[in-house]
C-alpha cells in the first residue's frame, strides 16, 4: 500500500512539473508595473480595460524608483507606469523602453492626512507650518517622486532641516499613508488619491498641499522594449486617454493634461 502511494504522489509531483509551468507560459494578457500611489486607480483602469477588449491584465506595484530596478534587471512588465518623468525618460535613452512612446497619463498632488484625535479641521496646516507635532512620515525622497515632493514643501515653508528628528521614512507612498493610518506618526504627506480613497481609517484632519509649493508631480507611462505583446500594450497606452479612462483617473484625485 505504502509502495503505491508513493507511486501516485510521484506521478502527481511530475505532472504538475510538466504542466504547471505550460499554464504560467500561457498567459496572454498585460503585465504593468504601477507606481505604488497609482495602484488603486490602475486596478480600476485594468479591469474597465479588460471589460472592454478581453485581455487580461496584471498589475504589479512598488516605489517607481523599485520597478525601474526591476525593469532594466530583465523583470517581465510590458507596460510601466510611474510616478514620474525621469525614470520613462531612462528607460527610454537606455533603449528600455520604445522610443516616442512616453505619455503623461497623470498628475498627481501632496495631502497633509492625520487620524490623530489631536488634530481636526484646518490645524493639519498650522501644524505642520509651526512644527508642532510628534512625528511625520514621508516617502523616501531619494527612491519616491511624493517623497522627493514632500521634501520640497518642507523646506519651501522653511521645516526640512527643523524637523529632520520627527521625520519618518517610508519605502513607498503606500506605507507612508500605513504610518499615520495606524497611528505611528502625527501625520503623513501622502498622495491626494489615498486621501480621497475609501479607507478602513477616517481621517480627523486633511489638508491639501498649494500645488504651487512644489514642482508638478508629472506621472508618465511607457512601452517596455522587452514586451512580446506590443499591441496589446498600445491599446492599453491608447486606452490611457479614451473619456472613459479620464474620467477615473480624475476621480481618483489627479488631474490629467489635455
Amino acid at each position: 500500500m505504502l509502495v503505491s502511494s508513493s507511486k501516485k504522489i510521484v506521478r502527481v509531483i511530475l505532472l504538475l512539473t510538466i504542466f504547471l509551468p505550460l499554464k504560467i507560459w500561457s498567459y496572454d494578457g498585460l503585465t504593468i508595473a504601477v507606481a505604488s500611489n497609482f495602484n488603486l486607480t490602475a486596478e480600476k483602469l485594468a479591469a474597465k480595460f479588460t471589460l472592454e477588449t478581453k485581455i487580461p491584465v496584471i498589475i504589479s506595484s512598488a516605489s517607481t524608483s523599485n520597478l525601474y530596478a526591476q525593469i532594466i534587471n530583465g523583470a517581465p512588465y510590458d507596460i510601466f507606469l510611474a510616478a514620474d518623468i525621469e525614470r520613462p525618460k531612462k528607460l527610454e535613452e537606455g533603449k528600455y523602453a520604445v522610443s516616442g512612446t512616453r505619455q503623461t497619463y497623470a498628475v498627481g498632488a501632496l495631502t497633509l492626512w492625520s487620524s490623530d484625535s489631536l488634530f481636526e479641521n484646518d490645524q493639519c496646516s498650522s501644524a505642520i507650518y509651526n512644527g508642532s507635532f510628534m512625528k511625520l512620515a514621508i516617502a523616501n525622497p531619494e527612491i519616491a517622486p511624493y517623497g522627493d515632493a514632500a521634501r520640497e514643501f518642507l523646506k519651501r515653508i522653511g521645516q526640512w532641516e527643523s524637523i529632520q528628528k520627527k521625520i519618518v521614512l517610508g519605502e513607498n507612498i503606500s506605507q507612508t499613508y500605513l504610518f499615520a493610518a495606524t497611528g505611528n506618526v502625527t501625520f503623513s504627506l501622502i498622495s491626494r488619491a489615498q486621501a480621497v480613497a475609501e479607507q478602513p481609517i477616517e481621517p480627523t484632519c486633511m489638508w491639501n498641499v498649494p500645488s504651487n509649493m512644489h514642482s508638478k508631480i508629472e506621472q508618465q507611462a511607457v512601452l517596455l522594449s522587452q514586451t512580446k505583446k506590443p499591441k496589446k500594450a498600445k491599446l492599453f497606452l491608447d486606452f490611457l486617454n479614451t473619456p472613459a479612462a479620464v474620467s477615473i483617473i480624475i476621480d481618483s484625485g489627479y488631474l490629467v493634461i489635455n
